[in-house]
């Protein structure tokens, strides 16, 4: 099938590996070409591990029961049909883990050949073939050990991965490198030093938004979980100034738990339904941060405007200059957050 470049900037951004439709940038695409034959401006990854987003494994997971078969067969039929792991009911991928075989001698990304690297784009628009069958993986954990190759494009992000931190743990952090940044700009940000409320503060993108808001000169940070065994966790690490319990999806209760409004709620749970909450405990003049590929953005626009909420609200797109550096540095500096995300990678041999 013929395609459109689009002239430099769509080729940098990958618009020559669209199969369908012509003319969209690869996330937005149907099916992309997986040929591992490079261009000038690309590279090619041999894959070792995929990292699902947390709302598309509990997507996943929930629509099979729980079968691990079925939920392997799934994944494996979203790739090969798309040509990527693109969840067509979350609309969202996750990332990798991989060593580069091949980088074109035009690519601007600096990678060569032998790196192991993390990519730090989404699988949505990262062009995938698996030739293993994912036959390693178990269907249990949100880390897929996995054989294949991945296609960068010139406008892509990688890091290499450091020497002094387990794949798996780097892989953990690296995935969800981007809330921890944008938390701590926007607390830097403001005036005053500001109440933070993070929501599904015991996960990973929540246990690192709670290190960076303290980080940046938070006055008070706030975790919120939904379970008793996660308060317990939480409250034992220090993270947090206080740790409330609320179902996050429950609008008033979420008020109630955090008992005075937030300057700042930095949103990191991964089911649906939670953006009244969040908009209900957020101060007048506040801002939301929404990190979840589960939240709905017409519902927090509309339900912000029929709540009356003057506040500012952010979608957490994934990428901010340096994001990956700081949130290996906040895993390094606090032993807390690595507590963290070790017992939720716990069943994974390789940590």
């Amino acid at each position: 099938m013929a395609v459109r470049d689009g002239g430099d900037m769509g080729a940098a951004a990958g618009l020559r590996r669209v199969l369908d439709p012509p003319g969209v940038l690869p996330q937005a695409a149907r099916m992309l070409d997986t040929d591992p034959r490079i261009r000038p401006d690309e590279v090619r990854v041999r894959v070792e591990r995929l990292n699902l987003d947390a709302a598309s494994y509990r997507q996943l997971r929930t629509a099979h029961g729980g079968d691990p078969d079925a939920i392997r067969a799934e994944v494996l039929r979203i790739i090969g049909e798309r040509g990527k792991m693109h969840n067509p009911v979350t609309g969202s991928g996750g990332m990798l883990v991989g060593v580069v075989d091949e980088a074109g001698p035009d690519s601007p990304l600096g990678l060569r050949k032998g790196d192991r690297v993390a990519t730090l784009v989404s699988l949505t628009l990262t062009p995938l073939a698996v030739t293993d069958g994912l036959a390693r993986w178990d269907g249990r954990s949100e880390q897929i050990p996995a054989e294949g190759h991945a296609i960068l494009f010139a406008r892509s992000i990688a890091a290499v991965l450091p020497d002094d931190l387990p794949v798996p743990l780097a892989l953990s952090v690296m995935d969800v490198c981007g809330a921890p940044a944008l938390t701590h700009r926007v607390v830097a940000a403001r005036e005053k030093p500001p109440v933070v409320a993070v929501l599904g503060a015991a996960g990973k993108s929540g246990s690192l938004s709670l290190a960076a808001a303290r980080r940046a000169g938070a006055s008070r940070v706030i975790g919120l979980v939904p379970t008793e065994r996660e308060e317990a966790l939480l409250s034992a690490t220090g993270l947090a100034d206080a740790v409330v319990r609320a179902d996050a999806r429950d609008p008033v209760a979420v008020a109630a738990a955090l008992g005075e409004p937030a300057d700042v709620t930095v949103v990191c749970v991964d089911v649906p339904g939670c953006e009244h909450g969040a908009i209900l405990a957020t101060a007048p003049g506040g801002t939301v941060v929404f990190f979840s590929m589960a939240t709905s953005f017409p519902a927090a626009a509309l339900g912000a405007e029929g709540l009356a909420a003057d506040v500012t609200m952010l979608i957490g797109n994934g990428y901010v200059p340096g994001h990956a550096a700081m949130a290996l540095d906040l895993l390094r500096a606090e032993p807390a957050v690595r507590t963290l995300f070790t017992a939720r990678n716990a069943d994974d041999p390789a940590q």
